[in-house]
Formats: C-alpha cells, sequence, structure tokens
C-alpha cells in the first residue's frame, strides 16, 4: 500500500521545507525552499559548519569591509547552500532576498540579480532557482522586473487574495501563500478551534487556487507554512505544497487514502469574481485585511531578525 507522501506526490510537485540535506534525501522532494532563518537553523548544526567555515574563509583576504562584507558573505553564503540543496533535489531551490529590503523594489532588484549570478557563476541555470521576494507591493514590483529578465520569482508572505492576484498580474512563476500562519491568527483572535475543512488558511489557499485556474493565470501556487497534515491532504491537487520534515514523516508513516480536494475543472466552474490590483486598490485592500497586514509585518520582522543574527554569526568568524 503507498503511503500518504507517496500518494500526495501523485495530484501535487512536494517541496522539502528545510535546510537540511539529510532530510532532503530521506524523504525525495522535487524541490526545495529555504529562508534565513532555516540557514540559521542549519548553520547551529555540526554537520553543517564546514559550509559556513568555507565561505567565510574565503573572505578573509577579500579587501571588503563593512556593510559591502556583510553583504558579500550573506548571499555566498545563502548560494552555498543552495548548491548543495540543488545536488539533492531535481527541480528548483528557492533563494529568498533580504526581507529588510521589501519595501525598496531597486534594491530587491539589485539583490536578486547578485544572488542569481553567483549561481550561474556556478554552472547552475536559471530554471532552477527562484528568488524569494515578500509580497508587499514594492516587492511585487521588483518581481515583475526581474520575471522580464529571465530570473524567476517566489513570492513568500503571501496572506490575502489581493497579494495573490497582483502577483500574477505582475507575471510571477510561483506564489507562496502561508496557510499555517493565517491560522495562527485566527486562532488567536477568534478563540475557535477549526477542522482542516474550516481552516482559514486552508480556504484561503482553495480561493486562490480557485481565482487562478478560473481566470487563466499560470503561475504556479505553493502552499506554506502548514501546521498539521490535515491542513496538507485538504489541499491535495494544489500545484506545489512545501512541507517540513516532522510533517513528511507523518505522511510517509500512513497508508490512509489520499483524494484530491482541488481541480482546475472545478475551479473554473467557481462563482469566483475578478478583483482589481492596481496600487491603489492593493493597498486599500491589503490595509482593509488585518490578519493579512499584521502577518506579513510579523513575517518581514522575524526574518529580519534572523538574518542580524546571521550576519553576527559570519563576521564573528571572520
Amino acid at each position: 500500500m503507498a503511503t500518504q507522501l507517496e500518494q500526495l506526490k501523485q495530484y501535487t510537485t512536494v517541496v522539502a521545507d528545510t535546510g537540511d540535506f539529510r532530510q532532503m534525501e530521506e524523504f525525495t522532494p522535487q524541490d526545495a525552499t529555504t529562508n534565513p532563518s532555516l540557514i540559521l537553523a542549519a548553520a547551529a548544526k555540526p554537520e553543517y559548519r564546514p559550509i559556513i567555515e568555507e565561505v567565510v574563509s574565503s573572505f578573509r583576504h577579500s579587501g571588503l569591509q563593512g556593510d559591502e562584507l556583510t553583504s558579500a558573505l550573506m548571499n555566498k553564503v545563502i548560494v552555498a547552500f543552495g548548491l548543495e540543496i540543488l545536488k539533492r533535489v531535481p527541480g528548483r531551490v528557492s533563494s529568498e532576498v533580504d526581507a529588510r529590503l521589501s519595501f525598496d523594489t531597486e534594491a530587491t532588484v539589485q539583490k536578486a540579480r547578485e544572488i542569481m549570478a553567483l549561481y550561474e557563476a556556478a554552472g547552475v541555470s536559471r530554471d532552477r532557482v527562484l528568488i524569494k521576494i515578500a509580497s508587499t507591493w514594492e516587492g511585487i514590483q521588483a518581481a515583475r522586473i526581474l520575471e522580464q529578465e529571465g530570473i524567476h520569482c517566489n513570492l513568500t508572505l503571501l496572506f490575502s487574495l489581493v497579494q495573490a492576484v497582483a502577483c500574477a498580474e505582475a507575471g510571477v512563476r510561483l506564489i507562496s501563500p502561508f496557510v499555517g500562519r493565517i491560522l495562527d491568527w485566527y486562532t488567536k483572535n477568534t478563540g475557535e478551534q477549526y477542522t482542516a475543512e474550516t481552516d482559514p488558511g486552508v480556504l484561503s489557499v482553495r480561493t486562490i487556487y480557485n481565482y487562478y485556474k478560473k481566470f487563466g493565470y499560470p503561475v504556479q501556487i505553493m502552499g506554506a507554512s502548514f501546521r498539521n497534515k490535515g491542513e496538507v491532504l485538504a489541499l491535495a491537487g494544489c500545484d506545489l505544497l512545501t512541507i517540513s520534515p516532522n510533517l513528511l514523516a507523518e505522511l510517509a508513516a500512513s497508508e490512509d487514502a489520499v483524494e484530491p480536494l482541488l481541480s482546475p475543472e472545478a475551479a473554473k466552474a467557481s462563482d469566483i469574481e475578478r478583483i482589481p490590483a492596481d496600487e491603489k486598490s492593493f493597498r486599500f485592500l491589503f490595509n482593509e485585511d488585518a490578519m493579512a497586514t499584521e502577518k506579513t509585518a510579523e513575517g518581514i520582522r522575524r526574518f529580519s531578525a534572523d538574518i542580524r543574527k546571521l550576519e553576527a554569526l559570519l563576521t564573528s568568524m571572520l
């Protein structure tokens, strides 16, 4: 009998949400996604220390100083982990732009170009890398520019339909709506307990899926930030799902049946209506959504804090 993980892979591309290479080898995902928080966690493990040390040693006599040195170090570490990941997955790796640039379109574009240049210098083609950018208005416009240059983007920290629609209008390759963090907000603010079928995060991704498929947007949807296995299975049929190792292990340990719950045919028959996503409409509709505004801001703060910790680790090693 096939495991739930094996069954899920029949309907959805499974992505590993981790910076731990051993776990990627264990669960054989198609793609992998990482961020500064995951790299920071991996860097604390002795088995990954040599990767960090090799990068740091390459900068000891670089002549760079201050912010220029720190920025170059961070780029190199992000790509070093990405290159190791690409040895273990057949598909793509997502590498994240500094979250502190989330409201600076020009700086985001420049940082993405720097990261992609390092991958290309290592012999990796652009179709194997996705640049992760926060789904702010400025981030989405940066992604628009990058996509036109052939640098494909993964828009992260996405919590609302208007963010998803703006991403689609910008022509991004992939979005990562955060299922579990939406559930966290509603659980905290309503005091209610939710099932997989009533989970606000699940319902949000289903709405985005229906919108994209009904109106013919080719953007890939990758559900992310899951809190339990039920959320994952409730989105079987979604284009991609990025899943943490503990939930991958739960799926691999069960042989219960998995059925696809999302389909393009059902989406096209839905009664969902178009919404505007020009800048003024985006800013107003996004501001109207307390959950989306709060969780996006919180996510940027958290990623920024972990970037600072990772920078401190690297510079201390110098």
